[in-house]
């Protein structure tokens, strides 16, 4: 579908939904704050779909449409640029520019890569090493800069075993994606996620609650992901036959020195890092909010004295149009909860589905999802309302609910502009890298793959660890 023929397409069914829901006869049931909300809704999620308007701007003009019309309080539309989860985010990108400065991200790949003597051991070991990224830089698109220059180390390294490093350009950024999961701060969806659970429920996610759930499902779902991306894009001769890559390659493509005595601000930074995930981690224990933990973290990695890096150059990396974004979209799933539209949405629907089912549904239209809305941040604003909306109405736990729904939209990996991380390993000049039939080809073994891991950890392992599939 071309852009122009998108464009009209979107254009139509927004205004045809605005007209069905202009007219008082039509949805009987409805109240007028509910129909402006579903009108303002239909309207935005039309035009993340079918226009190159800015994300950020449309969710700024549909709250300020909320706002201006009663829907919603002023105070809930600047409300949400102080909640908490917007600190937390701003604050992990300050700790994230610490740790960038110092380099040790390469001291981190030498160590990891550097011992792999196979294309298997290669692989998994580049896996497990990006899944601990997901721990020190919030954002994939942040993750995948940081983890450029590594792979470019890797690619010269195997410049004459082509497939592998294709196979390589593939590997990043799908466990970039697909490790998100693992840490709250892994995405700006986890959070609008915990927002929105949080104002329609009651129910708060903690970074200890959302680790205990996420991790062992992102460690599977890399991994996983890691076998079928060495098998599709690979022959079992390309997998045949040592590999070697040195510290001294990597080296190549790092500011910073990779090996050697640790620099002092190396030793603080490490220190730092480790001991506020150690907080983090620790919340049940000490009580203190996850954001606070972040913010004296942030003070302590941008201070004169102890700090790598200055305040105002670490707060140049924060992505303030995201967190506006995320503000912006708190506000409409509010007016959605609040005004009535999202229940009256789900009303609908078979009333004896059993959870299983539920659950399934949930997960196959997020899986899908990102065929038609490629922000993942957006995903999460249109489903997850919804999804809890309809899960409170089914018996369903909202919490599994909405975490099944955010995990399985992390996969976004069937065109080069499903995802940023995706789009940046794709481009990568003199380097041979995939093509859009390699990833239609991962695509069809992933997908399933993922979203039945998914529906698995949803209703076989998340109630051992706390979260029961029903109320």
């Amino acid at each position: 579908m071309t852009p122009n023929l998108r464009l009209a397409a979107a254009l139509c069914v927004a205004l045809s939904l605005c007209a069905l829901l202009a007219v008082p006869a039509n949805f009987p049931g409805l109240g007028g704050d509910a129909r402006l909300t579903l009108a303002v809704f239909a309207l935005a999620t039309c035009a993340w779909i079918g226009t190159p308007v800015d994300d950020t701007y449309i969710a700024l003009g549909a709250g300020l449409a909320l706002t201006v019309t009663g829907v919603i309080s002023s105070d809930t539309l600047f409300g949400t640029l102080g909640d908490a989860t917007v600190w937390l985010l701003i604050c992990a990108f300050v700790l994230a520019a610490a740790v960038a400065r110092t380099g040790l991200a390469g001291r981190a790949a030498v160590f990891l890569v550097g011992g792999a003597r196979s294309v298997r051991q290669l692989v998994h070991l580049t896996t497990a090493a990006l899944v601990v990224t997901a721990f020190a830089v919030p954002a994939t698109s942040g993750r995948a800069a940081l983890a450029l220059p590594v792979f470019l180390a890797l690619a010269k390294a195997l410049a004459d075993r082509k497939r592998l490093v294709v196979m390589l350009a593939l590997l990043f950024p799908t466990v970039i994606l697909l490790s998100a999961v693992a840490t709250l701060i892994g995405a700006g969806a986890h959070l609008i996620t915990v927002s929105v659970l949080w104002e329609a429920t009651g129910e708060r996610i903690g970074f200890t609650q959302w680790l205990l759930l996420g991790l062992p499902l992102a460690v599977a779902s890399s991994h996983l992901a890691a076998e079928a991306v060495l098998l599709t894009t690979t022959r079992r001769a390309d997998r045949v036959g040592p590999v070697r890559i040195t510290a001294e390659e990597i080296r190549r493509h790092s500011e910073s020195p990779v090996t050697g005595p640790w620099t002092q601000a190396e030793k603080r930074c490490a220190l730092l890092l480790a001991t506020v995930v150690a907080l983090w981690c620790g919340e049940p224990l000490h009580r203190v909010p996850p954001a606070v933990v972040a913010l004296i973290g942030a003070v302590v990695a941008s201070s004169p004295a102890l700090g790598t890096v200055r305040l105002k150059d670490a707060l140049r990396t924060v992505p303030w149009s995201l967190l506006l974004f995320m503000a912006a979209t708190m506000a409409m799933g509010v007016a959605l909860a609040d005004s009535g539209a999202a229940q009256w949405l789900v009303s609908g629907l078979p009333a004896h589905v059993t959870p299983a089912v539920f659950l399934g549904v949930v997960v196959a239209l997020s899986t899908a999802a990102h065929l038609v809305l490629q922000s993942r941040s957006a995903r999460s604003s249109v489903l997850v309302p919804l999804v809890i909306a309809a899960a409170v109405g089914s018996g369903v736990n909202p919490v599994a609910a909405a975490l099944a729904s955010t995990a399985a939209a992390g996969f976004c990996h069937t065109l080069p502009a499903s995802a940023k991380p995706v789009t940046l390993f794709a481009e990568i000049p003199g380097v041979p890298t995939y093509t859009p039939r390699d990833l239609l080809r991962l695509s069809a073994v992933l997908a399933p793959l993922t979203a039945a891991l998914v529906l698995f950890f949803a209703t076989a392992v998340w109630p051992l660890l706390g979260v029961p599939v029903t109320r």
